[in-house]
């Protein structure tokens, strides 16, 4: 079997104190920590192919360890094939070192510890995906417009995921299943959308999905081809942006007044050009917080219709509305199946809990599923049973009603405190739902300045919240994350940073 195979007469001199280092409060076996820095060095061509190693008893007083333990490290090497135990002859190394492997006497040791920083091939960075999640310590912190955690229901969630778990049939939940996601929880979701949105679907026009940013990124990645244009609110939403431009698309922005999305600028630019698709937050349109008009609604469904682009609807922030009974989504008055609609419960629970969702007619559903299942092949099938079962209960909706009057006097208190006390800086219209404030600011404030000043004060202004230009200086406070006592605290600092500025 080795013949021709050429060994090493003498042992190799390598300081072996430097390829091993042994960690005693490392909770694997020290045997396995200098089997595996062995074979790290063997890997790495420090020890080399025919290298002779020291005996038991010699690499056991160099490692400072007992001669069993170094028994036990060769037997797992000679197991696993990286050396060979040759009676009167010694113990060898037998696979073979990487090409480009140097002296054993010439080495550092922290490349064998260390993984390698970079690449040592080329591939294509984005810059489009460059915008940072921008993460704090601090103790309090406006969002983007996260929910509080806190009110989630997590104790009737816990109840209904070990219910689920405890029960034997839930065999068909562990093995692989439908892939557009979990059958009941699909109808039970149908049905809740027909009360809630006023849909006419079934679970056959559901596919389940990680989120909100998933279903854009899966409808983009069927529906767009390089070089077709995409219409957007100036401003949009920037994930969805970055999505719809890595799938090669280009971006079209039009204006967004007191009444959404400018539906004569939309008709402009379809007299213009061919345009593939409309992507819009009609209900709370992002980071505006305006309710997209019944009239433009209707005038926007019959333009999808009249020049054959999509309309991708954003359910954002649908299920917390203040002031009156929300406006219905473009999907519930779509009769000619142009809008694919999607949305999650990650606002209405709590955002870890990555459970979202897309609406289309039957065919696109299909196809979809087949673009999931390459990047998730069902969902988390579990998680939907509990879902779909606290749906059924009604514990969803209960907690969604709770949760809102809760929200509901969080933006009070925001904007009292607001104009009582940072009047003279900003200015802001009420949003009639969703968790976050659209306010607009003096432009001689330097947001970034008082952002960074905020958040020596122990309050985090994310950069993802400024849109500052020369036209436009204003400012997304999300409060839904927030108590009221919190929103006081916040407030209080944000006014004190304005009143030294």
């Amino acid at each position: 079997m080795y013949s021709g195979f050429k060994f090493m007469s003498s042992p190799v001199e390598i300081p072996f104190q430097s390829i091993v280092v042994i960690d005693r409060q490392n909770q694997t076996a020290v045997y396995l920590q200098i089997a595996r820095q062995m074979i790290n060095a063997i890997q790495r061509g420090v020890l080399y192919t025919g290298a002779r190693l020291p005996g038991t008893r010699a690499l056991a007083e160099t490692l400072g360890v007992h001669r069993k333990t170094v028994v036990a490290a060769y037997n797992e090497l000679d197991a696993q094939g990286w050396i060979i135990l040759l009676p009167n002859k010694g113990t060898f190394v037998t696979q073979k070192t990487p090409v480009n492997a140097g002296s054993p006497l010439q080495f550092n040791a922290d490349d064998l510890v260390r993984y390698p920083q970079k690449t040592g091939f080329a591939f294509e960075e984005s810059m489009l995906l460059d915008r940072p999640v921008s993460v704090s310590k601090a103790e309090l912190e406006f969002t983007d417009g996260l929910p509080d955690v806190r009110l989630a229901p997590m104790d009737k969630l816990a109840k209904a995921y070990a219910s689920v778990l405890r029960r034997g049939n839930n065999r068909k939940l562990l093995t692989y299943s439908h892939v557009e996601g979990n059958a009941f929880f699909r109808a039970k979701l149908a049905e809740y959308l027909n009360n809630t949105r006023g849909l006419h679907i079934g679970k056959e026009n559901v596919i389940t999905t990680r989120g909100i940013q998933m279903g854009i990124y899966l409808a983009s990645m069927l529906l767009l081809k390089k070089g077709d244009s995409v219409i957007v609110g100036d401003l949009s939403y920037y994930v969805a942006n970055m999505i719809f431009q890595q799938a090669g698309a280009n971006i079209s922005a039009v204006p967004v007044d007191a009444h959404g999305i400018s539906v004569d600028a939309v008709r402009k630019l379809c007299e213009t050009k061919r345009i593939r698709m409309l992507y819009i937050t009609p209900h709370h349109h992002y980071p505006t917080t305006v309710t997209l008009s019944a009239e433009r609604r209707m005038e926007l469904l019959n333009l999808s219709v009249q020049y054959g682009f999509i309309i991708l609807e954003d359910d954002h922030d649908y299920d917390f509305h203040y002031n009156s009974s929300p406006v219905l989504p473009l999907a519930s008055a779509d009769g000619a199946g142009m809008v694919v609609y999607i949305g999650s419960f990650c606002k209405a629970l709590a955002p870890g809990l990555r459970s979202g969702y897309i609406v289309a007619p039957q065919n696109l559903i299909g196809e979809l599923a087949k673009f999931r299942r390459i990047i998730d092949r069902q969902g988390d099938l579990m998680m939907e049973q509990a879902l779909g079962e606290l749906l059924d209960e009604g514990e969803i909706q209960r907690h969604i009603k709770k949760a809102q009057k809760a929200y509901h006097q969080r933006r009070d208190l925001l904007e009292q405190l607001l104009q009582t006390q940072c009047n003279d800086y900003l200015s802001f219209k009420s949003p009639p739902g969703g968790l976050a404030i659209w306010t607009e600011w003096r432009k001689d404030i330097n947001l970034m300045r008082v952002s960074k000043a905020c958040l020596k004060q122990n309050l985090h202004l994310p950069q993802t919240l400024l849109f500052q230009t020369g036209q436009l200086s204003a400012m997304r406070l999300g409060f839904g994350n927030l108590d009221e006592n919190e929103i006081r605290q916040a407030v209080e600092i944000l006014h004190g940073v304005l009143e030294k500025q």
